[in-house]
């Protein structure tokens, strides 16, 4: 029975870092991402996933914490996107614009840090692209869990208002609901869940966090708050399968094994038919 113990996954310290971390960020990626999905801004979430990688660099290329960089470019240029765009919904003509630029900005990054600083850690880069989830350390997932807790408590508070502003902005403009204000609150909550998921998946792997399981949920059920819960959960059993198939087979990234089970479910999906909503025939009107 002790060597049982021993040789689960519970009984090392890196693996509870990881489940604590993991499970408090996929909550919160499953919430905002949701949103992101009915917003139709989903390529918001891949510019941030850019964002990240360059934020995290410059940090990096001036002796920062690269965790500083990653929040910092995060929150900033999501903010940008709203204050581009028509009521802090950017478009995709201004997302595209800010992508290229952030994109050079990147490259320039890696190459100041690779060639300014001899002593640096070479493996950073690849953390940050990748995800290093089974390398937090206890205060640093304790830290990503509080965070993460945050953003999933604000998204809460402002659920009911911002789908009100997202299924009908003019409507609930009309009716006092701040709608840009709304936006800029919603994105600036984007950039903090795409900051917090490079860690657990990398930057280039973050999209999938925010898409898959919301997009999976709302194939599944075309009621917003079922659909934010159960993206919640789709997200969550998805990293739980992703940190269990990576424990078991050692050879397995973990940012892999999170993503491939994200995408089967989302696969999935198409393989299970909702039943049409059936409209009531009109009765024949009389000669």
């Amino acid at each position: 029975m002790t060597a049982l113990l021993a040789a689960s996954p519970f009984a090392q310290p890196f693996f509870q870092h990881a489940l604590l971390a993991g499970t408090a960020i996929a909550a919160a990626c499953g919430l905002v991402g949701c949103f992101l999905v009915l917003r139709a801004q989903v390529f918001t979430g891949d510019a941030l996933s850019h964002v990240a990688f360059t934020g995290a660099m410059a940090a990096l290329a001036f002796g920062y914490d690269l965790r500083l960089g990653l929040f910092a470019a995060t929150v900033a240029i999501a903010l940008l996107f709203g204050s581009l765009g028509r009521k802090a919904r950017p478009d995709d003509v201004v997302i595209g614009s800010v992508f290229s630029w952030i994109l050079g900005l990147g490259a320039f990054f890696v190459t100041l840090y690779t060639t300014s600083r001899s002593t640096a850690n070479g493996s950073a880069g690849v953390s940050v692209l990748f995800g290093s989830i089974f390398g937090i350390s206890a205060g640093q997932a304790t830290v990503a869990a509080l965070v993460a807790l945050g953003v999933c408590l604000l998204v809460l508070l402002i659920a009911r208002p911002l789908l009100f502003a997202t299924l009908d902005e003019a409507v609930a403009a009309a009716r006092g609901v701040p709608v840009r204000l709304l936006g800029y609150g919603f994105l600036a909550l984007a950039g903090v869940s795409a900051a917090e998921a490079t860690q657990a998946v990398g930057s280039l792997l973050l999209l999938g966090l925010l898409a898959a399981p919301a997009g999976a949920a709302l194939r599944l059920t075309d009621r917003p708050y079922r659909a934010l819960a159960l993206s919640v959960a789709l997200a969550v059993l998805e990293t739980w399968a992703g940190l269990f198939a990576s424990s078991a087979v050692p050879t397995m990234p973990p940012s892999f094994a999170i993503m491939a089970a994200a995408t089967t479910v989302y696969a999935a999906t198409f393989l299970i038919r909702r039943p049409a909503t059936r409209t009531p025939t009109p009765a024949p009107t009389g000669a």
